[in-house]
Parts: structure tokens; C-alpha cells; sequence
């Protein structure tokens, strides 16, 4: 397979359960090491990248949005963003500001001292893309993002997403949701290695 997502693009991985999606997302984020073939982001082949610069580049370039929100359950809110706001330099009053900013733009303005593990699956996934907000990657990997959410919690997360798309951020979303496929600007069939069409 070979395709190419540039920045300010939305691209949808689209297939069949156990098609690759996931697998293709994992490698695209280093979790995963393709069996061939290589991946260069900004030119550099990132497959080939040491322990210290795959930490680098998931810390520095690199947001998930998983579909098990990946929060730390036992903390607040505010800890689980302040993880990804404490690399940034700035006060921490400044950091605080960042915060209650994103968590206002996902619906959950004020909430930064509930504990985690007392959200429902849609809040949940809100603070996970308030956590994004905060990082301000440059490449986004979401996997099944809507996929256990209602339609009002799903469409927040594609706005979201969008307008990180449009703000110059690459996003890659492996998805079965045909709302979230039509919100991208390309779609890719992994099973038929294919750019199948764009919006």
C-alpha cells in the first residue's frame, strides 16, 4: 500500500473488521513495526527511528485518540490534560488557562476536579480530545473514535477534529462510521489498498 496525508487533511481508513486498520494506525504510530516497506513523516524514515527518537516523536508530533479513551482512571480531569501540557513551557497558571480552554470547547468547562473513573463513555471521550487540544499535535491517529458513542458525543468529536484538520494538523481516523467517513477530505480501503474517494 502507499498514500500520502498532508497537512490540514482528514483521512478515513476504511474496511472490514480485521482488515488492518488498526494494525495500520499502530504502525503509523510506532507502536507496531511494519514487516516491510518504510514511513516517512516530514521525509525522515520513521521506522528506522532509535528508542529516544520514537519517545521524541510520539511526545512531540504524535496524538492518539483511542477508542478506550486511554485516560489515567484513578485521577481528576485536570491531571489527566495537565500530562499533556506539562512538556510546554510556561507558568503553570498559564498551562491551567490551556485547559479550561479546551475542556470548554468539548462541553466540559469547570469539570477539571472530577475523578476520570466517574464519567460516562462520552465525557470520557470528550476529556480524551480535550487532551489532544492541549498537546496540539501535528498528527493525529484516531481509532474508532465514535465508535461507542451517541450521536451528539460523535459529532463533537469529528467538529473537533476538523478543526484541528483545518488549523494544519494531519488526521488519520480508522473508522466503520459512514458520518465520519463523509466529514474527511480522502478515504483509504486498507483491505484494497485504494484511495476510494474524497469529499
Amino acid at each position: 500500500m502507499s498514500f500520502t496525508v498532508n497537512q490540514g487533511e482528514m483521512l478515513a481508513l476504511v474496511g472490514p473488521s480485521g482488515s488492518g486498520k488498526s494494525t495500520l494506525l499502530n504502525c503509523l504510530g510506532l507502536l507496531d513495526k511494519p514487516s516491510a516497506g518504510v514511513i516517512r513523516y516530514e521525509g525522515k524514515d520513521i521506522t528506522r527511528f532509535g528508542k529516544r527518537e520514537t519517545r521524541e516523536f510520539r511526545r512531540d508530533t504524535l496524538g492518539y485518540l483511542f477508542q478506550n479513551y486511554a485516560l489515567i482512571d484513578n485521577v481528576t480531569v485536570g491531571e489527566n490534560l495537565e500530562v499533556s501540557a506539562r512538556p510546554r513551557r510556561g507558568a503553570k497558571g498559564q498551562r491551567g488557562a490551556v485547559i479550561a480552554e479546551a475542556l470548554g470547547r468539548v462541553g466540559m468547562a469547570g469539570r477539571e476536579k472530577e475523578l476520570i473513573h466517574y464519567l460516562s463513555g462520552g465525557e470520557q471521550q470528550r476529556v480524551a480530545l480535550a487532551r489532544l487540544i492541549v498537546k496540539q499535535p501535528a498528527l493525529v491517529l484516531a481509532d474508532e473514535p465514535t465508535g461507542a458513542l451517541d450521536d451528539a458525543n460523535s459529532a463533537i468529536v469529528i467538529d473537533i477534529l476538523r478543526e484541528m484538520s483545518e488549523a494544519g494538523c494531519a488526521v488519520v481516523i480508522a473508522t466503520h462510521d459512514a458520518d465520519v467517513r463523509e466529514r474527511c477530505d480522502a478515504v483509504y480501503a486498507v483491505r484494497d489498498s485504494s484511495l476510494v474517494g474524497s469529499s
